[in-house]
């Protein structure tokens, strides 16, 4: 980085994203990234598309990344998602966030391995109890789970709204939204008021009987974030959810996850290269060559001003201004 571009984010009161090392959970995490290395390719060819990544989520936060094409921004969301694997590193999820886990708490007072960073795996059957009750104040390594186990995790903890919608044709914007919570062989009358009460929440209620192709762009979006909430996911992830649409029903979107976080307190995950969907984050982690450089806050600042400090930043780095009006 240039002498002048250091000085503009001094100057701007930045401070890099850091996590804490194992161990080192404080109250109110719902994610801590320490030290992610994603590579591909091997010998002389090996491309670092995350580089020692290091950066904590809280629960209930909005948080964005951003970055050039290449920065590593959807390799980092693949990384949290459990779509793709880690190079090396750790990622911890909290399962929960008060209350008291005995089958934990006999893991660490006996010594065991896994302790309170629960795993699936090992000699410990209490932490093992642990993970399978999902106890409260509990962490998961989510890089050592087998693969049956990140599937139950990916079911239990995650939702997903992609550009794309990837709803399914042949059923109803109400049954899309249904079948998530079917696939988790919940009872009839729980999966009824819940989808009514997204369907109410996100505006389409009008239109719950209609199929996707019968719909606009905005209204299948929205649909998609009530599939990805129907479960009460633990983090809402985001991958470029306003890139095929209009500037209208981006916004539109947008003020649905702002909604969706200060309501229901999703804790959202948002990748994005715009500017003005990032100013709706309330924090906003920039990628340049795989590591995070630059962080910016938003604290009580309006979003024009929040939207004005992002286009500073982009600027200096080569990052792109789709929406920026």
């Amino acid at each position: 980085m240039q002498e002048k571009d250091r000085l503009f984010f001094q100057q701007k009161g930045s401070v890099l994203a850091g996590a804490g090392k194992p161990g080192t959970q404080d109250a109110g995490t719902a994610i801590r990234i320490c030290d992610v290395e994603k590579y591909y390719g091997n010998g002389s060819h090996v491309t670092k598309a995350v580089d020692r990544v290091s950066f904590t989520v809280r629960q209930g936060e909005f948080i964005g990344v951003m970055g050039a094409s290449g920065s590593g921004k959807t390799t980092l969301l693949n990384l949290l998602s459990t779509i793709d694997t880690v190079t090396a590193g750790h990622i911890y999820y909290t399962l929960s966030d008060s209350g008291s886990c005995p089958p934990a708490r006999r893991a660490f007072n006996t010594g065991c391995p896994e302790g309170y960073t629960l795993s699936d795996s090992g000699s410990c059957p209490s932490a093992r109890r642990a993970f399978d009750t999902g106890c409260p104040n509990s962490e998961v390594d989510i890089t050592e789970l087998s693969e049956d186990r990140l599937s139950d995790f990916r079911k239990n903890n995650l939702g997903f709204v992609f550009q794309e919608y990837n709803l399914l044709d042949t059923l109803t914007l109400e049954e899309n939204i249904m079948l998530a919570m079917t696939l988790r062989r919940q009872k009839k009358e729980e999966i009824q008021k819940r989808c009514t009460e997204l369907l109410e929440l996100l505006g389409i209620a009008d239109v719950k009987a209609q199929f996707p192709y019968q719909v606009s762009g905005g209204q299948k979006q929205r649909c998609a974030c009530a599939r990805a909430l129907a479960n009460r996911p633990r983090l809402l992830l985001a991958d470029e959810p306003t890139g095929a649409l209009d500037s209208h029903s981006a916004q539109t979107l947008l003020e649905t996850f702002t909604e969706m976080n200060e309501k229901l307190k999703a804790t959202i995950f948002m990748v994005t290269h715009d500017a003005f969907s990032a100013s709706y984050c309330g924090r906003i982690l920039f990628l340049k060559d795989g590591k995070i450089f630059h962080e910016l806050v938003r604290g009580e600042k309006t979003r024009r001003e929040f939207l004005n400090e992002i286009l500073d930043v982009l600027s200096l780095t080569g990052g792109e201004f789709s929406h920026a009006e």
